[in-house]
């Protein structure tokens, strides 16, 4: 499809499949679907191997002499100390699937977005350090949108290189909502595969409209929180 013929309007599911589709595409596309991805996280091991719609995302903690394998898959969660299988309660199984595929869903993004649980809708475009993006809301249905179906993400997607450069999104706090802003920086593809890291900020105030946290960006009205940073990053097929 020529980019030329993509334009975001409000409420159109069609043209926000496409742009979604595009952004995909130049972050790495299918060669994300078919490989396998290593990095480190704030001390911890993370490895993604897909192929043709099979996943395992595994996580690792290594800490004096105990080692803590967390394993996701399609259809089942695992945890092994020191090489030897863990039983797990049932009830522990979702919170520690979310907090492995948490981390492993934010590296490739936006790949992930056109999964079946998703819901895309356009908001229109907006304008960032001078730069015009697609504003695009996503949202999760109940049934295999995992624990945290309820969260609310906005992506911004340059109008013209298609890249991903911003995020936001609501999460519950237990007490109320809670709501993160990232700014991607340093780029850099890894066998033809985009990874970035981010400037995490969270706002000033508790009375936010996700749908605007760009104006509070650009108007320096949120609070740098930390740094999301992948290292180590190695990609195979």
């Amino acid at each position: 499809m020529s980019i030329v013929l993509i334009s975001c309007k409000h409420d159109t599911k069609l043209d926000a499949d496409a742009i979604v589709d595009k952004s995909i595409e130049v972050s790495g596309g299918e060669l994300i679907g078919n490989s396998t991805i290593q990095f480190a996280f704030r001390g911890k091991h993370y490895s993604a191997k897909r192929k043709n719609g099979l996943f395992t995302l595994s996580r690792t903690i290594s800490k004096d002499s105990i080692t803590i394998l967390d394993k996701l898959s399609n259809d089942s969660f695992e945890r092994y100390v020191n090489r030897e299988i863990r039983q797990i309660a049932d009830s522990m199984i979702p919170r520690y699937s979310a907090s492995v595929n948490s981390v492993h869903y934010f590296s490739v993004l936006p790949y992930g977005l056109n999964d079946a649980a998703v819901n895309k809708t356009c908001l229109g475009l907006s304008k960032v350090k001078g730069e015009d993006y697609h504003k695009i809301k996503v949202t999760f249905n109940e049934i295999g949108g995992g624990e945290d179906f309820e969260d609310v993400f906005v992506y911004w997607i340059h109008k013209e290189t298609f890249k991903m450069d911003y995020l936001a999104y609501s999460y519950d706090e237990g007490h109320g909502k809670g709501y993160r802003f990232r700014e991607a920086f340093n780029e850099r593809y890894v066998e033809g595969i985009r990874f970035l890291d981010y400037n995490n900020y969270k706002p000033q105030s508790k009375n936010v409209d996700l749908i605007g946290m760009d104006n509070l960006f650009e108007e320096d009205r949120l609070e740098l929180l930390s740094k999301i940073e992948l290292k180590n990053i190695e990609v195979s097929f």
